[in-house]
């Protein structure tokens, strides 16, 4: 079987959400429904992760690699907590590279989602929502230069975010984190990448 590690925070986890119905979980439904064997994720993310916190998390958690396969979706609590730019750019840095170590040294075997768009949803009512998204829009760019330059898959979960993430069937009870279905759509989006990581042509 091959091996499946997802870093991040409560996106990853699938806050509010059965754990089956966490996008890295579907995404490992999915391919196997497809006849691709890959294990359940092992998760390695906490709701509130920063990345500095996902640093710690990992060098707690010790995951042992290599893993077949390789997400990374971290930021938006660094953006919500005001955090500066640069610091994300460089414990981003260092966690892509430990991203491509879990995957045995292939980045091709990473994926890295971008962060989504919570400024659509009714928990950012009342807050300067252009300047959250504008804030996220900078995050993101780091996140997907640094992504290209170590030739990681990067995989744009924030346009369908800004575009189903304030419709109901889309968004869990608690008005911020997405539901199952919003969910699927990220996998949905992640399989591509995913069956490029692991050597598959697309079905």
């Amino acid at each position: 079987m091959r091996r499946f590690l997802a870093l991040g925070d409560s996106y990853t986890i699938g806050e509010g959400v059965a754990p089956a119905d966490s996008w890295p979980f579907q995404l490992q439904a999915s391919l196997s429904r497809s006849g691709i064997e890959l294990d359940p994720p092992e998760i390695v993310a906490a709701t509130g992760w920063t990345t500095g916190e996902l640093l710690a998390g990992i060098a707690a958690a010790a995951p042992a690699g290599p893993f077949e396969l390789v997400s990374l979706l971290i930021g938006v609590n660094n953006q919500y907590r005001g955090g500066l730019l640069g610091e994300y750019r460089a414990e981003f840095r260092k966690l892509l590279e430990r991203a491509i170590a879990f995957a045995g040294g292939r980045s091709r075997r990473v994926l890295v989602l971008s962060i989504p768009d919570w400024s659509v949803t009714p928990f950012a009512a009342g807050r300067d929502l252009d300047a959250i998204a504008a804030q996220l829009d900078r995050f993101n760019e780091v996140a997907r230069r640094e992504t290209a330059e170590r030739r990681a898959a990067w995989v744009d979960v924030t346009t369908v975010s800004r575009r189903l993430g304030a419709l109901p069937d889309f968004l869990g009870a608690d008005g911020l984190h997405p539901s199952a279905r919003m969910y699927t759509e990220w996998a949905r989006l992640a399989e591509p990448a995913a069956l490029a990581a692991l050597g598959i042509a697309k079905r």
